[in-house]
């Protein structure tokens, strides 16, 4: 088994040490301690569930000797695959307490996806829930068994209660766990192909939601709901899930962000906080002129996964009473808020500024050069909190690291002479889809395997709703399919349903690909300057 690490030049290191970003806490740890303070405080709603501090301990404990007992050893990799239910957190950490290695994905991954994930972490065992709206993880789990061999073990959440562990498996539980360790692996936004890995020590993490939560001012009276998909890096540490429970909050797991589940938990739990993508932000506030829900609990919406636009964020306080917070990150460390005191005028242009004095910031051309404020360039970042390499993937890491540690985050910004960034768009062939990032590259690979298609360009179309939604140009070879029938064949590839084409355009030709001698890249942005100007002026 590959060893998991991240590591940061021992000089860097040192120094967040000193500074205190990283204080030697693990994730365990920091849930014990707050349990030891306020026992009786409520730490996660969901369903009928209504967990203390305590109460979640004690479970995480249980799962712990659960999984010993059935014979994973610490350091085992385990992909998690749960929607927004109370027992996330009880497993989650109930793995970290075993010194077991989650890996994040999403309820929304199929086949395609999760079967990578086990193979590319080598993980031994898969933790589902039997049934999420309608779809069986248990069918699921078969056929990713057929396709990793080295998967063992197959757990579902539903079984656990029944599963009755005992005093000696308590006793293997280990007690030390290096701050410096990798805790676990989230995943990429896969803009090229399909995700890459992310090592996450405890102490990078850890520091990056401890801060988050107190830029958020999140204490003891805090309700924090968790909208979106929790194993997201937004809702699980923006402050997220765990910034609310360090700070010793209330985490409300909210199974779906349709106004009118989110609303009635607002109400009901008197919600203060939360996190939604623009899409959602949206239909939100056009939800909240005739909602009957009483939502005046919420002080604060956060935005983030993709561009707010100017004009629907200067709506939000006067559609939903609350302040609106930008966010602007990625799985891989950068995270960027607008303050809560901001001037309005910087909360609605700008996506805020960084976390840490530490996290430094290059935006530079396509030479690399940096370029002046207030001009676009690309993105590139280091700090207490970002990676230095993905997980097993050395292509990536040569394409996406600089020698000296900078991470490309592909992102181009601009920035103020203060320090807060403006995203500007993408220099990956991706698309940002309602805050899920789907590769151009990964699809056209699917559709290359119908019958039918000759060749195949993805790009990104401006969509006021979604954000950007995805146009499939093709080439066909012979009869042209109908575009419902290609819809279909991409999906039954077992992939995401959010990465299925949202528009197919059958095109004779690409000129620009002849020989060859033009980039991919260049290519699709060639198809979606001319959709976008065909479109114009019909």
């Amino acid at each position: 088994m590959l060893e998991l690490k991240q590591e940061w030049p021992a000089e860097r290191a040192a120094h967040y040490r000193e500074a205190g970003y990283w204080r030697g806490e693990a994730m365990f740890g920091f849930l014990e301690q707050r349990a030891a303070k306020s026992p009786r405080q409520i730490a996660v709603v969901g369903g009928l569930e209504r967990w203390s501090y305590a109460e979640l301990v004690s479970r995480a404990k249980h799962h712990a000797a659960t999984f010993l007992a059935m014979g994973l050893e610490p350091g085992t990799r385990v992909v998690v695959q749960l929607p927004n239910i109370p027992e996330f957190l009880s497993v989650v950490f109930g793995l970290f307490r075993a010194g077991l290695i989650p890996v994040f994905t999403l309820p929304a991954h199929r086949l395609t996806e999760i079967s990578h994930f086990v193979n590319k972490s080598e993980a031994a065992a898969y933790i589902i829930t039997a049934l999420h709206e309608g779809f069986d993880y248990r069918s699921l789990t078969v056929q990713v068994q057929a396709q990793c061999p080295g998967l063992r073990k197959v757990i579902v959440v539903d079984d656990l209660k029944e599963f009755r562990s005992v005093a000696s498996d308590v006793a293997r539980i280990p007690l030390a766990i290096k701050p410096s360790d990798v805790a676990f692996l989230q995943i990429s936004g896969g803009s090229t192909g399909l995700s890459k890995l992310i090592p996450r020590t405890h102490d990078d993490y850890i520091y990056s939601f401890r801060a988050s939560a107190e830029i958020c001012a999140l204490n003891e009276t805090s309700v924090y709901m968790a909208a979106l998909p929790v194993a997201h890096n937004f809702p699980m540490s923006s402050p997220g899930v765990f910034g609310a429970l360090y700070a010793g909050s209330t985490v409300v797991m909210c199974p779906s962000p349709t106004p009118a589940t989110a609303f009635a938990l607002i109400e009901q739990e008197g919600v203060t906080i939360t996190g939604v993508v623009p899409p959602l932000a949206l239909l939100w506030m056009q939800a909240a002129a005739t909602t009957a829900h009483d939502i005046s609990s919420l002080q604060i919406l956060q935005v983030g996964g993709a561009k707010f636009i100017p004009e629907a964020a200067a709506r939000v306080k006067a559609s939903l009473g609350c302040a609106l917070q930008q966010v602007f990150g990625m799985a891989e460390g950068l995270v960027n808020y607008t303050r809560l005191g901001d001037p309005e005028e910087t909360i609605i242009n700008t996506q805020g500024r960084p976390i840490s004095p530490d996290d430094e910031i290059l935006i530079v051309d396509d030479l690399g050069n940096p370029v002046a404020d207030g001009e676009p360039g690309m993105l590139l970042t280091r700090g207490p909190y970002t990676i230095n390499a993905y997980h097993n993937d050395d292509a990536a890491n040569a394409r996406s690291f600089t020698d000296d540690g900078y991470y490309r985050t592909g992102d181009i910004v601009s920035r103020t002479s203060d320090g807060y960034l403006t995203v500007r768009g993408r220099a990956g062939d991706h698309i940002n889809r309602s805050g899920e990032k789907i590769s151009a590259e990964e699809i056209e690979d699917h559709l290359l395997a119908h019958a039918s298609v000759l060749d195949a360009a993805v790009v990104s179309i401006p969509d006021p709703y979604l954000g950007e939604r995805s146009c499939a140009f093709i080439i066909s070879k012979g009869e042209k399919p109908k575009s419902a029938a290609l819809k279909a064949f991409v999906r039954s590839r077992g992939l995401a349903d959010f990465k299925v084409p949202d528009q197919i355009v059958f095109v004779d030709a690409f000129e620009t690909t002849a020989v060859g001698k033009t980039s991919r890249k260049f290519l699709r942005q060639t198809l979606r300057e001319q959709f976008l100007s065909t479109s114009a002026a019909e």
